[in-house]
């Protein structure tokens, strides 16, 4: 997983409700083609109308847009199924940082398990966001993740929160197994302890079956 530091870049404002999994990705595009394929299909059902032509009034097929790697939605992003594709689909379209008023709760898990920052914000504050990026020539922002803050097209900073163990993964690059293996020494001291408290359960000498 790489490390998220920080991000500038283009952000787009989809200040639609309950955009689920399913609208992210949808099913049929998860048999035949790789994770890193995926993003041709992210968002797919809004972006392209039914002769698979692309959609000239959403907002990701806009030019300002395109080179879009933050996204503002609106509340409850990425509920529906637990499909990590959902993930995998925003990250390969270009995506690096979500900000919205809530998520979908395993979305969440998904997200930073795969090194896609999710920031939330009041709604208040979300709409005010996106109201700047609708109206600012250049729709450009930063996400720092050190200094825990977003700075708007028009240099507003905002601060936010984030769970230290979530914040400090993304900014070493590690999923849940490489955060685990940074306590190996830890691990390695209690089993010692525990094999010598209980060796009977670290006895892997084969029982003989008693007849019946």
């Amino acid at each position: 997983m790489q490390k998220f530091i920080s991000v500038t870049g283009v952000a787009a404002p989809l200040m639609k409700a309950n955009i689920d999994t399913d609208v992210i990705i949808p099913v049929k595009r998860l048999i035949g083609y790789q994770r890193h394929e995926l993003g041709a299909f992210a968002l797919e059902a809004l972006r392209f109308l039914p002769d698979g032509s692309e959609n000239p009034e959403f907002v990701l097929n806009q030019p300002r847009y395109r080179e879009a790697k933050i996204l503002v939605t609106a509340e409850n992003f990425g509920c529906g199924s637990s499909r990590e594709s959902a993930v995998w689909a925003l990250a390969s379209f270009g995506f690096q940082c979500i900000i919205g008023p809530g998520f979908g709760d395993i979305f969440t898990n998904n997200a930073f398990q795969n090194g896609l920052l999710l920031i939330r914000l009041p709604a208040t504050e979300v709409d005010s966001i996106a109201a700047e990026l609708a109206g600012e020539p250049s729709p450009v922002m930063t996400v720092d993740l050190q200094d825990c803050t977003v700075t708007t097209p028009s240099g507003r900073q905002i601060a936010f929160e984030i769970d230290d163990e979530r914040r400090q993964a993304l900014l070493e690059g590690r999923d849940e197994i490489g955060m685990t293996l940074m306590r190996d020494a830890e691990i390695v001291a209690f089993q010692e302890r525990d094999r010598a408290a209980r060796p009977w359960i670290y006895d892997t000498t084969p029982r003989a079956v008693a007849a019946t």
